[in-house]
């Protein structure tokens, strides 16, 4: 199961993250949280952005910690709860939801919450209690971008255990029939079924653009990823564009990427069915230009695993940054030089590349992002006794803007670094 591309509350590219939250999730106990909202005075060096409501946000933040400290399952919500409000609709009536609580507390629920503004500067929050068998609160609450205004329910969703039997509230603007309403499944989010049926607002909140490498049980197969962006690219030819120069401009020896699309017809023996064919494959070859001006092509699969690396993370991030949304990219600069970092992370700090203020949240190995982005846009994990926790730096006694945050983070003073 795929956890990426598409989001929550509103319409694609208009909405700005501010924080989620969490509790028994994977190897977190405890409730979680991970804001982007920045105060006036926090430093960020280029990666912030006034929302909407008048917020100021970052736009960018690292995760960093030793192996097996919880990095992805710190990112993991974002592309969860993309999955569940957007496609649980689809999942088999009796399939398990596909959230792991802490072995510690099988039986206890799994939380989550989340808050964002849309284009119109109004604030959304999102609630969600569950087990892997079915959801047992379900909420959306939204306030006006107005002085004094107050959060009101768009719909609560609450399982009477006793009744066997959800009970639901909606307000006006969420108007899905109360008899359709209480046929939402077990293991189905009311917003991705209430979407399937035409209402307007659930189909705002099925619209936000989010581009992940991330599913159930980890990173994206590098082969399934490598697919979904050579059709990304495919199909999109101005951002295809931007990719071939950034992969020349990030040294990467090759003056341009080829991309034809296979059409493949079925031998006679595999009897398919009427109308049905096979579906295309696509070829993705590097071009190399020699200084005489003669041209090569090499097959991608050819071209060192950095190549093949940047060319797929690049189709998630061109995507958040040419519509808005938010990038949940674990182990960012896998298998490329650590110097990649910083121009990748470039292009969420330029107004130029990132015009409609696109979010970016990844987990790496490399150290000196903390140095990069600095204390307030870095968040630090930790695992103990099989329990993990999380927090930004910038929320740790002592910390301060003038301190080498990399010599003290190496010399182990903030904590999150393998005990060897």
């Amino acid at each position: 199961m795929r956890f990426t591309v598409e989001i929550w509350p509103f319409k694609r590219g208009t909405t700005m993250l501010h924080s989620y939250a969490f509790k028994n999730f994977h190897s977190f106990r405890e409730r979680t949280e991970v804001s982007f909202a920045l105060t006036k005075k926090a430093a960020a060096h280029g990666w912030d952005a006034v929302s909407p409501s008048g917020q100021r946000l970052a736009t960018a933040l690292a995760v960093i910690g030793a192996n097996g400290a919880g990095k992805t399952s710190l990112i993991k919500p974002l592309a969860f709860l993309n999955w569940f409000i957007v496609h649980s609709f689809q999942s088999q009536p009796t399939a398990h939801i596909p959230v792991k609580p802490h072995f510690a507390a099988q039986n206890a629920p799994i939380e989550f919450e989340l808050h964002a503004d849309d284009q119109e500067g109004t604030l959304w929050r999102y609630v969600l209690r569950l087990t892997p068998e079915r959801v047992l609160h379900e909420a959306v609450y939204r306030r006006p971008n107005r002085k004094r205004a107050k959060f009101s329910y768009l719909f609560e969703r609450d399982w009477d255990a006793a009744a066997k039997q959800y009970v639901i509230k909606q307000d006006g603007d969420f108007d899905l029939s109360p008899a359709e309403a209480k046929k939402v499944r077990q293991n189905a989010s009311l917003i991705s079924t209430a979407a399937q049926y035409g209402v307007e607002v659930a189909q705002r909140l099925v619209g936000a653009n989010v581009a992940s490498n991330i599913m159930q049980v980890g990173r994206v197969d590098p082969n399934r990823g490598f697919q979904h962006a050579s059709i990304f690219f495919h199909e999109n030819s101005a951002l295809k564009q931007q990719m071939e120069t950034l992969l020349r401009d990030l040294d990467f020896g090759l003056s341009g990427v080829e991309i034809r699309k296979l059409d493949l017809v079925a031998p006679p023996e595999m009897k398919l069915p009427d109308g049905v064919k096979l579906p295309p494959q696509y070829q993705v070859l590097g071009v190399h230009t020699l200084k005489d001006g003669s041209r090569h092509e090499l097959h991608m699969l050819e071209e060192s695993s950095g190549t093949r690396t940047a060319f797929t993370q690049l189709s998630y991030l061109l995507s958040v940054l040419a519509n808005g949304g938010i990038a949940v990219i674990d182990e960012l600069e896998s298998d490329m030089h650590p110097h990649m970092i910083a121009p990748l992370l470039d292009l969420f700090a330029s107004p130029h590349t990132n015009p409609h203020h696109a979010q970016i949240i990844f987990t790496s190995h490399s150290i000196e992002v903390i140095s990069l982005l600095g204390r307030s846009q870095v968040v630090l994990v930790e695992k103990n006794d099989c329990v993990s926790e999380a927090w930004r730096l910038d929320t740790m006694e002592g910390v301060r803007t003038q301190d080498n945050l990399y010599a003290k983070y190496m010399s182990g003073a903030y904590g999150a670094v393998p005990r060897i």
